[in-house]
């Protein structure tokens, strides 16, 4: 089994690595811009404790395998851009789900494809995943065209699924099989 907390992958213009309590403050920087939380489940963070509370539980969770969250780290740079998640990991069905997150003034840059590509191929490589699945605002075109891009499907929409400070949200929901990213990554 993969060790979580271990897990470090380079890539052209960036390293994804587990979370530092060092990271916190940049974390808390992009989840608390309302352009970044607009398109998610959760509300726009108001304290740096937030940010503090989730680099703890995430070196938690990580050592004992629960989940995989790497914070996206520009070459010849310290500082979190965004990060990307593998989360709700079904041993059983060898399935997952998708998040990521990105500084909007990184946005159309391809920083989120160069993220998911290599996280992407760990899930289904290394963890053995037969699907990877991503449940997105049906109102975020960029996301969902990132998630085409790379072979996502989309698969259904479920209507008001998400309630994040009294409003009601749809989601597009996203699937990507073990086979058909093996076949378009084939020679």
């Amino acid at each position: 089994m993969i060790q979580f907390d271990q897990v470090s992958i380079t890539t052209e213009r960036l390293l994804l690595r587990p979370l530092q309590q060092a990271d916190a403050l940049a974390v808390f920087a992009l989840r608390s811009n309302p352009l970044v939380s607009r398109f998610t489940g959760y509300a726009t963070w108001a304290d740096l404790t937030m940010a503090q509370e989730l680099v703890a539980r995430d070196q938690a969770a990580m050592a004992c395998g629960e989940y995989l969250r790497l914070g996206m780290v520009p070459k010849g740079h310290g500082e979190i851009i965004g990060t990307v998640t593998l989360f709700h990991l079904d041993a059983q069905c060898r399935r997952a789900e998708i998040g990521y997150d990105l500084r909007p003034d990184l946005w159309g840059k391809a920083y989120m494809n160069e993220a998911l590509q290599p996280l992407i191929e760990l899930g289904f490589t290394d963890m053995q995943l037969n699907r990877i699945e991503a449940d997105v605002d049906p109102h975020n075109a960029a996301s969902i065209n990132t998630l085409k891009r790379l072979g996502f499907q989309q698969e259904g929409l479920m209507r008001e699924r998400w309630i994040v400070g009294g409003i009601k949200f749809d989601t597009a929901f996203f699937g990507l099989l073990q086979a058909d990213w093996t076949r378009t990554r084939s020679p």
